[in-house]
């Protein structure tokens, strides 16, 4: 897989006593990063291409979302079975300590990774995550899943009509590939969703106090999907973290707002 900057290659670690096989993404040269994927599933997007300018980048993708192994989810009955797995994995690619990203359902993985392993990060970035839950600021998380599709980018994205935007929702080129693009996002949607539907709560805020390492904090400030109250209640139960909500900006920060993303990333990792 060529991204134009960097050969994409694909690592299997097995984890779970070797009932679960990982796939994981990796490119680059440098320092390990790990990237933690939204709800739809792995896409090799520029923030990705970019960080591996200067980062060796893991990107695990979640189980039942690899191609060709839909069924590796029903490996995983909880979400403390999928940290255990992605703590597992971590040893296995003799990641010590690496720097670790997650966006949106990502975040909510990659906070509950460094609250549940202290020790296991150096530093955590994390782009609008979900995890918790406001009466007074509901995420419209069902409502986004279960609505018209040519609505959803309306969900993620201030300015849907940009290139940035419309590079990330693409389908392929090749009208032959639509069918199966389609059909391996609903099922993505479905495996990840398995640890986030209908509300993803899991009691995360109880947590957060256990993060012991420098997190930067994310958000759009018009985010229509997870509200931008949200990035203080992250950021005020992770003691010394950094938040920056951007101007003019959605739930995905890399389509409305890729520059100012990467530039912010880039800098607290360094």
């Amino acid at each position: 897989m060529s991204t134009g900057i960097a050969d994409v290659r694909d690592e299997v670690v097995e984890v779970c006593d070797g009932r679960l096989a990982l796939h994981v993404k990796v490119a680059g040269d440098g320092p390990p990063v790990v990237f933690f994927h939204p709800l739809p599933g792995l896409e090799w997007q520029p923030l990705l291409d970019r960080l591996a300018e200067r980062h060796t980048v893991y990107a695990p993708e979640h189980p039942g979302t690899s191609p060709g192994d839909p069924q590796a989810i029903r490996e995983v009955h909880t979400l403390w079975e999928l940290l255990l797995a992605y703590e597992e994995a971590f040893r296995a690619l003799g990641l010590d300590r690496p720097a670790v990203v997650g966006m949106s359902f990502g975040g909510m993985i990659a906070a509950d990774l460094a609250a549940s392993f202290p020790q296991l990060l150096s530093r955590l970035v994390l782009l609008s995550p979900i995890g918790l839950w406001r009466d007074d600021a509901p995420i419209r998380l069902v409502e986004m899943i279960t609505g018209p599709p040519e609505e959803l980018s309306s969900y993620l994205f201030k300015h849907p009509e940009s290139e940035a935007a419309q590079a990330l929702i693409a389908l392929p080129e090749d009208p032959d590939r639509v069918p199966t693009a389609i059909a391996q996002g609903a099922w993505n949607i479905g495996c990840t969703t398995k640890f986030a539907w209908p509300i993803a709560d899991h009691g995360l805020a109880r947590r957060l106090h256990r993060i012991a390492v420098p997190t930067l904090v994310l958000w759009g400030r018009d985010d229509a999907l997870v509200p931008a109250v949200y990035a203080e209640e992250f950021a005020g139960r992770i003691a010394g973290s950094r938040v920056e909500v951007l101007d003019d900006c959605g739930h995905a920060l890399q389509g409305d707002q890729p520059e100012r993303t990467f530039n912010l990333v880039t800098e607290f990792l360094r």
